[in-house]
């Protein structure tokens, strides 16, 4: 597993290759220190994963994974971070990022790398404690505009709830096979990837 390094603190970027080299199966194949390195190095070396902080001085980490996804929707971004803040985690889930957690919790970088390399999507304790708040409705949110179904807007709700597809059948009463033909339409009518982007949706809606 190849592993490209972006963070502006070079004791930091030092630090961290030394302990994902540590496991034999990750090698790090570049360093870069800023926004605008991580997205020259990543188009040089096409890693397998970008593990890139958010918070740098010119481009940002957000900034350069936009880039990035843009240019390879595929492309598997990992940021690691001292910050919780809410505004970067929605941020990070809204443009596609495969993972957020914080630099504190060093002991779960090499198991989110490898997570994230077989396909998964990763966020540490503390971010995954945020997001119901974060959804949390405030007010009654307005879907007109996007001619859904109240069957469909009720399936919406529960997979911003964190539901699995299990739950939303028991509690809609409905088949798990339904329900995930369900989830299918929605995603294609509103032009999105996948049950995250599905969430940030909703939330962005209140």
């Amino acid at each position: 597993m190849n592993v490209l390094i972006v963070d502006d603190d070079r004791l930091v970027s030092s630090s961290l290759k030394t302990i994902l080299e540590a496991d034999s199966t990750v090698h790090v194949s570049g360093i870069g220190n800023s926004g605008t390195e991580a997205v020259a190095l990543y188009r040089e070396l096409t890693p397998d994963i970008l593990l890139m902080d958010i918070r740098m001085d010119g481009m940002t980490g957000i900034e350069a994974a936009k880039v990035l996804l843009g240019e390879n929707s595929e492309a598997k971004i990992l940021f690691l971070t001292t910050f919780s803040d809410d505004d970067y985690i929605v941020e990070a889930l809204r443009i596609g990022a495969k993972g957020y957690i914080l630099k504190q919790n060093f002991e779960s970088i090499v198991p989110a790398l490898k997570a994230v390399f077989s396909g998964q999507r990763v966020f540490g304790d503390a971010i995954v404690s945020k997001i119901p708040s974060l959804m949390k409705q405030k007010e009654q949110p307005n879907f007109s505009q996007f001619k859904l179904s109240e069957r469909e807007l009720s399936i919406i709700k529960q997979v911003a709830n964190g539901k699995s597809n299990r739950e939303i059948a028991q509690n809609l009463f409905l088949s798990e096979g339904t329900v995930r033909n369900y989830i299918s339409t929605i995603l294609e009518k509103l032009a999105l990837r996948d049950r995250t982007q599905l969430a940030i949706f909703y939330y962005k809606q209140l």
